[in-house]
């Protein structure tokens, strides 16, 4: 095994819910055993990339203590995403649209070419004013809009051509677009002149980037599960029989069946934020003893 590193954590995508439980779980680690955010390298994807802002920028204990005590979100008004963004089709159309572009796709790269065509279709159908607005709440939700000074990876993928793309402090992307870029779901996010779409259409965690280190936490709002044929590989379990086959150490964290309970039906519904963090914390402090060993 070439050794790229110690430690690494990895924070897959999983909308306003599986954030909260992210930084949840972090948190009651923490309070209880490990600090995870000492990685050496930090792997974030779509809601795990803002995660990955976060703890990298501010203490798990700041982070959860301020979801805590925000001001409780209305569900979002159907047809209407919760960031303010644009009216959108509601979720269930966007999961019937993506759903017949996956069916369609011959393997991956197909899949992320024609999920890069929609959304470019998508964008030459609005009136351009979303990125605006979506770049503005993404830099709401960062401590810092700085890159942190520790290795931190960010998740996307280019629109135009499906290509996997990774960005970190050295890409000369400002922190915010990266994050934005990930986070974009079907909407296409512009850098430059370059349009990404979310880093979960790569895979949904991305915990084969941390190939190369001894150990791997790898945290999963979405449970390790894919929307992809198993045969593609793009769901957790085959990530971590690559890093496995290569001789890495891996642990997974996913929700227990109180956070399911608290993420309820819908993942980017705000509302689910607080019991989600709840639940998530009160699974990092159930886990930290059996992850102290493993991480420290």
């Amino acid at each position: 095994m070439k050794v790229a590193g110690e430690r690494a954590l990895v924070l897959g995508g999983g909308g306003s819910a599986g954030n909260a439980w992210l930084i949840g779980v972090v948190a009651g680690l923490a309070d209880a055993g490990p600090d995870v955010t000492q990685a050496d390298l930090v792997i974030g994807t779509s809601a795990g990339s803002t995660a990955a802002a976060q703890l990298t920028s501010a203490s798990p204990a700041e982070l959860y203590a301020a979801i805590l005590g925000a001001v409780p979100q209305p569900r979002p008004a159907p047809g209407r995403p919760p960031d303010g963004r644009a009216a959108a089709p509601p979720a269930v159309d966007h999961l019937e649209r993506t759903g017949r572009i996956i069916a369609a796709a011959s393997d991956p790269a197909d899949m992320r070419r024609r999920m890069g065509a929609a959304a470019l279709e998508l964008e030459a159908a609005a009136d351009g004013s979303g990125q605006e607005r979506w770049r503005a709440v993404v830099a709401a939700r960062l401590p810092s809009e700085h890159w942190p000074q520790r290795p931190v990876l960010v998740t996307a993928v280019d629109a135009r051509t499906g290509e996997p793309v990774v960005f970190d402090r050295h890409s000369g992307v400002d922190l915010v677009d990266a994050i934005a870029a990930s986070t974009s779901s079907g909407a296409p996010y512009g850098i430059g002149d370059n349009r990404y779409i979310d880093g979960g259409y790569r895979r949904n965690e991305n915990a084969d980037l941390a190939a190369g280190f001894r150990r791997v936490l790898v945290l999963s709002p979405l449970g390790g599960r894919s929307r992809h044929p198993a045969e593609w590989g793009m769901q957790l379990a085959a990530q971590v029989d690559e890093l496995r086959a290569g001789g890495s150490v891996v642990e997974t964290i996913l929700p227990d069946g109180d956070s399911l309970e608290a993420f309820g039906t819908n993942l980017m519904d705000p509302s689910t934020r607080l019991p989600a963090a709840r639940a998530g914390h009160h699974q990092g402090v159930v886990l930290a003893e059996r992850l102290s060993e493993f991480w420290d």
